[in-house]
């Protein structure tokens, strides 16, 4: 894709907020193919513009990866070689492997099947929507302690309710095996 700052000091300009991304300069593209290739190739001048394209895209799972635009000259012999080819931007040579930088915490939640996510350790509970509820009942902050022992109190209900289904026959747990209490003990 040609700049659209044809024989200016400017490179290409940024997705999001419109400001010109230099040559030799840092930028970010995102990770998603239909993103970085093809006429609507873009790039964003921040990490901030970036994270405005994500939510408007509907990524699922994204990450920005940071590059460095190319001199002038190799820009130049580029556009020469390759004349108004969009996606052209992929093929600069040298330079180290681009930084990925993952934003979006629920974007692994899907990638790995649930038996090799380690599970042990992870939060379960939105703390920001828990010390605002909390906040909103009482006028009262929440301890950042409080966010671990509520996630393991969930634990053990869930792992009640995983043996209730499993004793009943199913691979689904459902609302009615939290009710029911814990799971019958082999005594």
């Amino acid at each position: 894709m040609a700049s659209d700052n044809k024989g200016g000091s400017s490179w290409k300009r940024c997705g999001a907020c419109k400001r010109d991304v230099g040559f030799e300069g840092e930028y970010y593209e995102c990770s998603v193919s239909t993103c970085s290739s093809g006429r609507s190739s873009s790039v964003f001048c921040s990490m901030a513009c970036w994270e405005q394209h994500v939510p408007v895209m509907r990524h699922r799972d994204a990450w920005a990866e940071q590059k460095r635009s190319p001199t002038r000259s190799q820009w130049d012999a580029e556009q020469a070689l390759f004349g108004e080819r969009p996606g052209s931007t992929a093929k600069i040579p040298d330079g180290p492997a681009p930084r990925r930088f993952v934003v979006d915490g629920r974007s692994g939640a899907a990638a790995a099947p649930a038996a090799a996510q380690p599970v042990a350790d992870e939060v379960l509970v939105v703390a920001s929507k828990l010390k605002n509820y909390i906040r909103a009942r009482s006028g009262m902050n929440t301890s950042d302690s409080v966010i671990a022992e509520l996630s393991q109190i969930l634990r053990e209900h869930a792992d009640r309710a995983i043996e209730v289904a499993r004793a009943e026959g199913r691979k689904t747990v459902m609302d009615r095996d939290f009710a029911r209490g814990p799971a019958p003990t082999d005594d």
